[in-house]
């Protein structure tokens, strides 16, 4: 521990000369923050001081790594608000399970193609199905996104994944770690966890007179730890009863963006949010050794990544749809949310705890490197990407056909 302050110094020297890079080539920071990641680590070299193995860090990084997805997250929040998410209840359910189904769906039937055994494909299912809330909302906050009219579906599509992350890792760590599951359990936690986000929302947004006054500080430095100890306590507690700590920041933002000092908020954790997501997206390169990837796992991972790549598409289409969402903003919702990460290494690493095939590893650390590396770069070019696509399958056409549909019945009543 003698020399952790410096250590932790040429992580953070690493990530800024990645950045200036990414900089430097006009491409999208979040791939470049992975690989620096991936490039170091337990299997790279140690020169005098300069120790590229991180062992002596390791914790401290990835706990920082955290707590760059809380401030991703709130600052996410932040740039939402209560308001626009509860008018969007309904549609974001039914957006939600579309998603969620599509998604499920084919990660089953690829496991199944591909011959692996029960277990396996359920952990494979559990991969390929959860998107990365850091990673979606790094790029909707970089790509000042957060007022398009598909947010409120991302944002929503995002909470409703963690209810069914908290139902699916209950049933599969029965499954797999003890060889079964109480229903009653599970629905339970499920529950709970519902119950408590929409408290939160409901409870925060009847509080925020009360907030307005609480808040009222001159004093910068009391202003800031008030919110950070919100921030910190709710998502810590959150954890607690099976929500993602991530899902208890965003929370928090959603609710403290009703108040009058969110324009103060926001220009307080814009600093951290940008420092600790960085940190964020190395630590998560750390935890992939590169050495570990190729053979049948990497074809693995490419038929995986087609399959995500349909699937999210055509579930952004109809989730869209559904809440009334011109084309283009439908596909920028499945564009958006393909990149996969932190959940889907939870579930490799919950396949590996039960003793499952050992391929599930490198499959998942490929499979999310390559969406990780793809999701910024396809929303980033959505507007190229849905031209090309309205070209073959005609998006705004049929779209236009429809509305003049549910117009003429309308104006044949009067």
């Amino acid at each position: 521990m003698n020399h952790i302050v410096f250590e932790v110094g040429l992580a953070i020297a690493l990530v800024a000369l990645s950045g200036l890079l990414a900089a430097k080539l006009r491409f999208s920071v979040i791939p470049f923050y992975i690989l620096i990641g991936m490039a170091v680590g337990p299997h790279a070299f140690h020169i005098w001081h300069l120790d590229f193995r991180f062992i002596e860090s390791a914790a401290l990084i990835e706990f920082m790594g955290r707590i760059g997805v809380l401030f991703l997250l709130f600052y996410l929040g932040l740039e939402f608000s209560v308001g626009r998410l509860v008018k969007a209840g309904k549609s974001i359910a039914t957006g939600g399970t579309i998603y969620i189904l599509i998604n499920f769906s084919l990660g089953l039937l690829l496991g199944w193609g591909l011959g692996f055994p029960l277990e396996e494909i359920l952990v494979i299912a559990g991969i390929t199905t959860i998107s990365s809330s850091a990673i979606v909302a790094k790029v909707l906050v970089d790509l000042k996104r957060t007022a398009n009219p598909e947010t409120e579906m991302i944002l929503g599509i995002i909470m409703f994944e963690d209810v069914f992350l908290a139902v699916y890792i209950s049933i599969l760590s029965g499954l797999v770690l003890s060889g079964s599951s109480s229903l009653g359990g599970v629905l339970l936690s499920a529950l709970i966890a519902l119950a408590y986000m929409l408290g939160l929302l409901i409870v925060g947004r009847k509080l925020v007179p009360l907030l307005n006054k609480a808040l009222n500080i001159r004093s910068g430095e009391l202003f800031a730890l008030v919110i950070f100890a919100a921030l910190f306590l709710v998502a810590g507690f959150s954890e607690t009863i099976h929500v993602a700590e991530a899902i208890g920041a965003l929370l928090v933002g959603l609710v403290l963006a009703e108040t009058e000092h969110v324009k103060r908020i926001e220009k307080l954790v814009i600093p951290f949010r940008d420092f600790f997501g960085a940190i964020f997206f190395f630590s998560f390169g750390l935890t992939i050794d590169p050495l570990t990837l190729g053979g049948e796992a990497l074809w693995y991972s490419l038929a995986a990544v087609v399959v995500t790549l349909l699937g999210n598409f055509v579930a952004g289409i109809l989730a869209g749809r559904s809440a009334g969402l011109s084309p283009r903003a439908s596909s920028n919702i499945g564009l958006t949310i393909v990149s996969r990460g932190e959940f889907s290494i939870i579930m490799a690493n919950l396949g590996k705890a039960g003793g499952l095939l050992a391929i599930l590893q490198p499959f998942a650390a490929m499979y999310v490197l390559i969406l990780a590396i793809l999701g910024p770069l396809l929303t980033k070019e959505s507007k190229l990407i849905y031209k090309a696509l309205d070209k073959v399958f005609k998006f705004e056409s049929r779209h236009v056909k429809r509305m003049a549909q549910k117009r003429t019945p309308a104006s044949e009543e009067q």
